[in-house]
């Protein structure tokens, strides 16, 4: 028979993996639809689209989903795209 307690931490690890998975796989959506919007040149859509990416990165990044560093290179790489696309506007 299982002990009580791993059949909890088995459970409460499952869960924390599900919602973990739903916040990078949210980030990961975020990041294509801004990059679409950027090649469609829509520069209001896409700074729209750029701080919500930087707010679910943020965000991730406090809960420990993903690395601090790992968070703060993604956004630094978004936002370099951003002013290359629309520098001139």
């Amino acid at each position: 028979m299982k002990n009580a307690s791993a059949v909890k931490r088995h459970k409460q690890s499952e869960v924390r993996r599900i919602k973990n998975k739903a916040v990078k796989s949210s980030a990961r959506t975020s990041a294509k639809k801004y990059v679409a919007s950027v090649q469609a040149k829509d520069s209001v859509l896409a700074g729209t689209l750029l701080r919500e990416l930087i707010k679910e990165l943020d965000t991730a990044a406090r809960k420990g989903i993903i690395a601090p560093n790992a968070a703060a290179r993604k956004k630094s790489r978004m936002q370099k795209l951003f002013n290359a696309s629309f520098k001139a506007q």
